[in-house]
């Protein structure tokens, strides 16, 4: 199986749990998750398999959405209720100051990394080093809070939407927002929503997994590899000639004839094609972005990207091969 499986990942798993679990529910090794989720936290845990692992790096960069529960009036030492409490404040803010302070964050912010994270400081691990009693000055990092919407404020909490850049800590945007109203804050529950395309309503728990698994169902649940880059145009290779310079990764000039072995837009109409100087059609190829391409048997080979200088699609991605 080749494509990604939108898991629902129950609290108390960690992200490696879920993969562990899978490898041994659909029998197979080569299988990745595209950004962690702290045991504590729950939601859309994108996973990929086979050739999708090579997909693993390209999720992670993609932008996530949370539902967070935030109180205030409490700091601790991971920045959410699971670790130890640091201090504690008397919470004397309305309503309307804690919305004003959760929406401040709206756009681009400069955000600290927590101690307890997977980030490494001269080669260690940040958690690691937390777990000895060390803290380490850590350099903040540009993060973009894209979209918050507050549900609902009941003091001492407050819950809100918030869709985020890639490396965005949640905990500490609540540490953040605590800190900025002077009261303190942590965060007490989190839920991803949603990666990407992946939304939580078509999630799968992995008992679920296991029941679809042993209907011989699952693959109906798992988005194939190039499922994930339906925005780009599909091109077909009519040729064996094209075959062997597309399955070996070789880039390919953008003017493509007969003789070379013609590359037929999916689904496109006979406008789009025009005709050379033997009579036989020539696909016309757009002059930028980027686009998938196919073998003639129908079979992805992967995403190519055009080069104006040379006049010529060079491969940016290929899934073609083995595991």
């Amino acid at each position: 199986m080749d494509g990604i499986i939108n898991v629902y990942k129950e609290k108390g798993f960690t992200s490696h749990d879920v993969v562990a679990k899978l490898r041994g529910i659909l029998r197979m090794k080569k299988i990745g998750h595209t950004g962690t989720l702290d045991p504590a936290a729950e939601g859309v845990l994108p996973v990929c398999l086979g050739k999708g692992t090579r997909l693993c790096d390209m999720l992670t960069d993609k932008t996530k959405t949370y539902r967070a529960v935030l109180l205030l009036g409490q700091e601790t030492d991971t920045q959410d209720t699971t670790g130890v409490v640091q201090a504690e404040y008397p919470v004397h803010v309305t309503e309307e100051e804690v919305r004003k302070a959760i929406v401040s964050f709206l756009g681009d912010y400069m955000q600290i990394p927590p101690m307890y994270s997977a980030l490494k400081v001269n080669g260690k691990k940040l958690y690691e080093l937390a777990r000895q009693g060390k803290e380490v000055e850590r350099q903040a990092r540009p993060v973009q809070i894209l979209d918050i919407q507050i549900e609902s404020i009941d003091l001492p909490r407050a819950t809100f939407f918030v869709t985020c850049s890639k490396g965005t800590y949640i905990r500490t945007l609540c540490h953040d927002i605590g800190e900025k109203l002077g009261c303190g804050g942590c965060m007490e529950k989190l839920i991803r929503t949603r990666v990407d395309r992946f939304a939580i309503g078509d999630s799968l728990r992995l008992s679920e997994v296991e029941a679809l698994a042993k209907a011989g169902q699952i693959e109906d649940r798992i988005v194939p590899v190039d499922g994930m880059f339906e925005d780009c145009p599909a091109y077909v290779s009519e040729s064996e000639v094209l075959d062997k310079l597309l399955q070996n990764g070789n880039p390919f000039p953008k003017g493509l004839g007969p003789r070379d072995g013609c590359l037929v837009q999916i689904g496109s109409s006979l406008a789009e094609h025009q005709v050379s100087a033997d009579g036989n059609s020539e696909m016309v190829l757009p002059d930028s972005g980027i686009i998938r391409v196919y073998d003639s048997a129908n079979q992805f080979i992967g995403l190519y990207a055009y080069q104006p200088e040379k006049k010529q699609w060079k491969p940016r991605k290929i899934f073609l091969g083995g595991e």
